[in-house]
């Protein structure tokens, strides 16, 4: 789940402009709810090229209907499948009827995880005739729902994307706008009370997300795979979650715990290790001093990024969630053996396209795995990521 950190004004506005994961998943912007480094500054524009974040309390406007696209907003720069068919595009494309307005519900504007998903969605509104917003709840579940009940009840948006922070408390205000004719898409975290599957859990909503299990599942995979590399036997290994107590996270969390136990590893430490450098490296510095002989250490990319320094002279092999630049680079150095990437802006154009074409009466695929949009299912090493680019920078 993948969270990157806080962005500079001009980093937000390079990773929105160049764009990514999600995710890996998904940084934080508070220490209460969130981890940042950084603070990230608004940027105003009409124009679907800025993909920084406009306005202010808590929202950011962008892409209007004269703004240039750049073609399919689906086409992953990290080397995945274009995303789209004929008749999305046709759907979304600038003849198909009047303007829509898109309302994205983001993690956090100050995420950089949550800025790549908004350049793909600023990027697919302006090709789709649409206007857009990033709606901001600073990862607060309780805000989130608050936002999105006001906005069906001022009828503000036609299309709305949620990347929920809590996928199970925001599901009445999913019902809400359904029932209001508003188009809900579901984008990287599962709304409903199951964490294991990527099917739509509110009947009407399309849904294109990575199964927090599966993630979990994956970040283990590659542990395994560290280890066989190191030749460790046994193979000791640290995992640094996100936070204790985001239901994503606890889900994620079990679910690589238990399957790096299933691989025949020993897990000798499961601590927070949160989302950004600072709280990664704070968290493997105790780790390290309890376990100096740890063989694998996986986390957010946020926090290995802290951690890996830490290592130096030292035969420990590290795994990010997250596919940021910072990350690619790790694992082509050969300091980390591997990064679960989903490619965020991709994901968050495909999201857009597929709301966009559905209320404008398309047929479009209820429920879609986000892991389909790499041609190596998330699980990026030295040989899968070779020529890849990252969609974003922590």
């Amino acid at each position: 789940m993948i969270r990157p950190r806080l962005l500079s004004a001009a980093a937000a506005v390079t990773v929105a402009a160049v764009v990514l994961a999600g995710c890996s998943r998904p940084s934080t912007a508070s220490t209460s709810s969130s981890a940042s480094s950084e603070s990230s500054a608004a940027v105003t524009s009409s124009s679907a090229a800025d993909t920084g974040t406009a306005g202010t309390a808590g929202t950011a406007s962008s892409a209007s209907s004269g703004a240039a696209g750049s073609g399919s907003a689906g086409s992953a720069s990290s080397g995945g499948a274009a995303s789209g068919s004929s008749s999305t595009a046709a759907a979304t494309g600038t003849a198909a009827g009047k303007q829509l307005r898109v309302g994205f519900f983001g993690f956090a504007k100050a995420n950089s995880f949550a800025q790549a998903t908004w350049a793909g969605v600023q990027e697919a509104a302006a090709a789709g005739n649409a206007t857009a917003e990033f709606i901001d709840s600073n990862f607060d579940g309780p805000t989130q729902v608050n936002q999105l009940q006001d906005a069906v009840t001022s009828k503000r948006f036609d299309v709305v994307i949620v990347q929920a922070n809590d996928g199970t408390a925001i599901v009445p205000a999913v019902k809400q706008a359904l029932a209001a004719g508003i188009t809900v898409v579901v984008e990287f975290t599962p709304v409903g009370g199951r964490y294991d599957t990527i099917e739509a859990q509110v009947p009407g909503v399309v849904s294109i997300v990575d199964a927090p299990t599966v993630n979990g599942q994956g970040l283990a995979t590659l542990g395994l795979g560290a280890c066989k590399q190191l030749a460790a036997n046994p193979c000791k290994v640290a995992y640094l979650q996100g936070f204790a107590n985001y239901p994503l996270d606890a889900a994620r969390t079990k679910a690589a715990e238990d399957a790096i136990r299933a691989g025949g590893a020993d897990l000798v430490a499961s601590v927070v290790g949160g989302y950004t450098p600072d709280s990664g490296r704070a968290a493997f510095q105790n780790v390290l001093q309890a376990h100096p002989d740890v063989n694998v250490v996986i986390g957010s990319s946020q926090a290995i990024e802290g951690a890996a320094p830490v290592a130096n002279g030292k035969n420990i092999l590290f795994v990010g969630n997250g596919g940021s630049t910072q990350a690619f680079a790790g694992v082509a150095s050969g300091k980390w053996y591997g990064v679960y990437n989903i490619p965020e802006k991709s994901e968050g154009a495909k999201a857009t396209e597929l709301g966009l074409a559905k209320a404008r009466g398309q047929q479009v695929p209820t429920s879609s795995d986000a892991r389909d949009l790499t041609p190596y299912k998330a699980l990026g090493t030295k040989e899968t990521l070779q020529g890849q680019k990252a969609d974003y920078s922590d």
